[in-house]
């Protein structure tokens, strides 16, 4: 090492210092966990939104279908709570996409990010 540039050294030394400290690394560690976990949460809710979408889209088959059976036959006795089953399923599903979205938001912000 006595042939180096003390001037080379000396920035070699200083980079080490800039990117190789444990609170560097610390910080850089808890950066990448963070990045992780935003990804896991956005999955999460976009798995939560396909999920409503489809769930919306079968209670519109149902509920088109039950309400043509409907006007066909007169008999609204038997096709209302088709309906009403299809609209509870649409609700349940909405409320589930608010709490998995709601759960990611939480755990994002709680998430500590090295600070």
């Amino acid at each position: 090492m006595g042939n180096l540039n003390p001037q080379i050294l000396s920035s070699v030394e200083a980079m080490q210092q800039a990117t190789m400290t444990s609170s560097v690394i610390k910080q850089s560690g808890a950066g990448k966990a963070y990045q992780s976990i935003s990804q896991s949460t956005a999955i999460a809710v976009q798995d939560a939104a396909d999920n409503l979408r489809n769930i919306s889209n079968m209670g519109a088959v149902a509920m088109g279908v039950a309400m043509s059976q409907m006007l066909a036959t007169g008999d609204v006795k038997t096709f209302s709570p088709i309906i009403e089953q299809a609209n509870t399923m649409i609700s349940n599903s909405a409320a589930n996409f608010t709490a998995i979205g709601q759960g990611a938001s939480a755990i994002l912000k709680d998430f500590s990010v090295g600070d």
